[in-house]
């Protein structure tokens, strides 16, 4: 029988609830225990494939297609599993389905209510994904007492009472700096909350800017009538990838297992150790420049919109023995200062994104990098503004662009998929990009072959424009080498310039396979050309 640990938060979002359910995974799993996950989002919308970066952060892409928020993205790099798109479940799907099997006079003629279909249906979809794993970790998105999230709080309180199950409440305390002090108050407020709904939490993680002390854990122990064991502390760390570790000093793994009556097993997570210690301590620096379309949020920096790009870049680093300085730029500021920021870099990456704002950046920072032989990874749109470069300055084609741009078809270098015309025609965005794996074949005597070691690769993708079929041979001319095509050899999936050290774009996504302990190989080709560089 599948065991359930349903992870909650208390007090405010965005506590990291993603990284402690990842984390509690990953404990299990170097238990021996099977280990899945699921994220459960409140919002109205079938997925996150629509919603702004700066909304929730980068939109996660599964193997299958999914496009999913990106706390399943710790999941994958803890875990180190593929997760299917079924493993998210949002209000959008549930409703929806619901309404699907009203029509389909699926109940009988009666009338459809929220209690009990709504929960219903939310833990057929749970049960599904946790089938034939021993333990499912479900996160519960959003904060105790909204008003999103009540329907879901309602199912998994149900789950609980027909199957073994944890509840975790992932809280908050505010440290007040001008008395030192760390409150409780707003956690007990939402334990009592959580209590309203029927739900009992049998462990509390708290949440703060430092180590929470005793006397805190004995008040959240009395107020909470929780035992004081059973509070755990998460403080901010620097590397994420500590938190187990974390976890596992204060017992939490063995705890879980006492919990649900079974016997603890032998685990290992010396290599783990080693990995989060080389990103901690180690003195081989290697400073790595993001230039994104979205990384300024306010007056601050972002730290989401590229999570996926910044935690490979880790992966790659650790794997030979550095640590990885990384600095995001807007590549707005590129585009009204110029590239003279580029200069304190050991290599770049040129990322994601979609429409005309800042993209003008991009350009110039692909240009200062092949110029000055400065190592570049461009991943999708990064390798797509890559070829936009060389088509103006080394083909000379003027206005050269995308065609998202609205540019002179003409001159579009990057064109539709051809899939792609009628869905835009009839407005239809959602989920119609090419999303998942696909598979492509690589040519032998490449850098990128080389880095792969093998003639068959796949990464996962999600775009809606592909490299227009009429300028290949031009920009071949040009010096490009496009050292990865799909197997029908239509679409250009990699590209790499010969007289380079290392300047290489991908129409896919390697970041979305990347895991700490098996980084994806075009990350690690540019860390090695980084340190080649340094030394």
């Amino acid at each position: 029988m599948t065991r359930f640990i349903f992870v909650i938060g208390g007090v405010l979002s965005g506590l990291g609830k993603g990284v402690v359910s990842a984390s509690v995974g990953k404990l299990l799993k170097a238990r021996g225990f099977s280990v899945t996950a699921v994220k459960i989002d409140p919002y109205i919308n079938i997925d996150a494939g629509t919603l702004r970066p700066t909304e929730h952060g980068e939109v996660w892409v599964t193997e299958d297609g999914g496009e999913i928020d990106q706390d399943l993205g710790n999941y994958e790099r803890f875990l180190d599993i593929n997760i299917p798109k079924q493993n998210n479940i949002t209000t959008g799907q549930v409703y929806k389905a619901v309404i699907e099997r009203e029509r389909r006079l699926e109940y009988d003629g009666r009338d459809v209510e929220v209690i009990p279909d709504i929960p219903n249906e939310i833990k057929a979809r749970i049960l599904a994904a946790a089938k034939d794993f021993d333990f499912c970790i479900v996160e519960v998105g959003g904060t105790t007492g909204d008003i999103e999230n009540l329907v879901f709080l309602h199912a998994i309180r149900e789950l609980g009472r027909e199957y073994p199950a944890v509840y975790l409440m992932v809280t908050y305390l505010p440290f007040l700096r001008n008395v030192g002090e760390l409150k409780t108050k707003p956690t007990q407020h939402a334990v009592a909350r959580l209590r309203e709904l029927g739900i009992m939490p049998d462990f509390v993680i708290t949440r703060a800017e430092i180590p929470v002390d005793g006397p805190r854990k004995w008040i959240i122990s009395q107020r909470c009538f929780i035992d004081r064991e059973r509070v755990i502390d998460d403080p901010d760390v620097s590397c994420i990838y500590e938190v187990p570790l974390l976890f596992e000093k204060q017992g939490l793994g063995k705890k879980l297992i006492e919990h649900f009556g079974l016997e603890d097993k032998p685990f290992d997570l010396s290599e783990w150790s080693k990995f989060v210690e080389v990103l901690k301590s180690s003195e081989r620096i290697v400073k790595v420049g993001i230039i994104g379309k979205y990384v300024a949020s306010g007056a601050s920096e972002h730290a989401d919109v590229y999570i996926s790009i910044l935690e490979a870049v880790k992966h790659a680093a650790a794997s030979l023995g550095a640590r990885p300085l990384i600095k995001q730029i807007p590549s707005q500021i590129i585009e009204r200062d110029g590239t003279a920021s580029l200069a304190e870099f050991d290599c770049i990456i040129g990322t994601p994104g979609f429409g005309k704002d800042g993209t003008e950046g991009m350009i110039l920072t692909a240009k200062y990098c092949r110029e000055n032989k400065l190592p570049y990874l461009g991943i999708c749109y990064g390798m797509q503004i890559a070829l936009i470069e060389i088509a103006r300055n080394v083909l000379g084609i003027e206005g050269a662009n995308s065609i998202e741009m609205h540019c002179d078809p003409s001159v579009a270098i990057i064109d539709f998929l051809e899939e792609q015309r009628a869905y835009m025609k009839q407005l239809n965005y959602g989920g119609t990009m090419r999303l998942g794996a696909y598979p492509a074949k690589l040519k032998s005597g490449t850098k990128i072959h080389e880095l792969y070691g093998s003639e068959d690769v796949s990464e996962r993708h999600r775009h809606r424009y592909e490299v227009n079929p009429r300028f290949i041979s031009e920009l071949e001319k040009a010096g490009v080498f496009f050292s990865g095509v799909s197997p029908d050899r239509v679409l250009m999936e990699f590209m790499e310039l010969k007289d380079h050290p290392y300047f290489v774009g991908t129409q896919g996504h390697p970041e979305f396979k990347s895991r700490p302990l098996r980084p994806r190989p075009l990350f690690v080709g540019l860390i090695k050309a980084a340190i080649a560089r340094k030394d």
